[in-house]
C-alpha cells in the first residue's frame, strides 16, 4: 500500500523554512568515494564538492519522498564554500523564496537549499525550482 502524499503546493509558505535532517560525512565513505571517483584528491583536504553535493541530493530526496513533488524543474545557482572534514555533521535546510501556480493542478516552488557545518558556517547551497501538484 503506498503512503498518502503529505505535502503539496499550497502547504509550503514563502518564507519557511524546513529542516532537511543532518549528514555526517562518514570517513569511510569519503574514503571510498574519492578512490572510485576522484583518484588524486586528498582526502585530508575534505569531501570534495560533487560528494557534498551527493550527501544534499540525498537529505533533499529523502525529505521530499512524502510531497506531491512530480520532479524538480532545475538545481541552479551552486556555491560550494569549503570542503567538510571527515567525522563533520552537516544540518540541511530549504528555505522558500517563492510559488508560482501553473493551472488548476500544479504549481512551482522555488527554494534555496543551504548545508550548514557544525558552527552553523555555510558549506554549500542551491536554488531549486519544483512542480508540486495542488490540493
Amino acid at each position: 500500500m503506498t503512503e498518502p502524499l503529505l505535502v503539496h503546493f499550497e502547504d509550503m509558505g514563502v518564507g519557511e523554512v524546513v529542516p532537511l535532517g543532518a549528514c555526517m560525512v562518514d570517513p569511510a565513505s569519503l574514503d571510498l568515494f574519492v578512490e572510485r571517483f576522484l583518484p588524486g584528491w586528498d582526502a585530508s583536504y575534505g569531501a570534495p564538492d560533487a560528494m557534498v553535493y551527493a550527501l544534499w541530493s540525498r537529505l533533499f530526496a529523502d525529505k521530499a519522498a512524502g510531497w506531491a513533488q512530480s520532479k524538480v524543474l532545475a538545481v541552479d545557482g551552486l556555491r560550494y564554500l569549503r570542503n567538510p572534514p571527515a567525522g563533520e555533521l552537516m544540518r540541511g535546510r530549504m528555505t522558500v523564496m517563492g510559488k508560482d501556480p501553473v493551472g488548476d493542478e500544479k504549481g512551482i516552488v522555488i527554494a534555496q537549499h543551504d548545508l550548514l557545518d557544525e558552527s552553523g558556517r555555510l558549506v554549500f547551497s542551491c536554488l531549486t525550482r519544483a512542480l508540486l501538484t495542488r490540493r
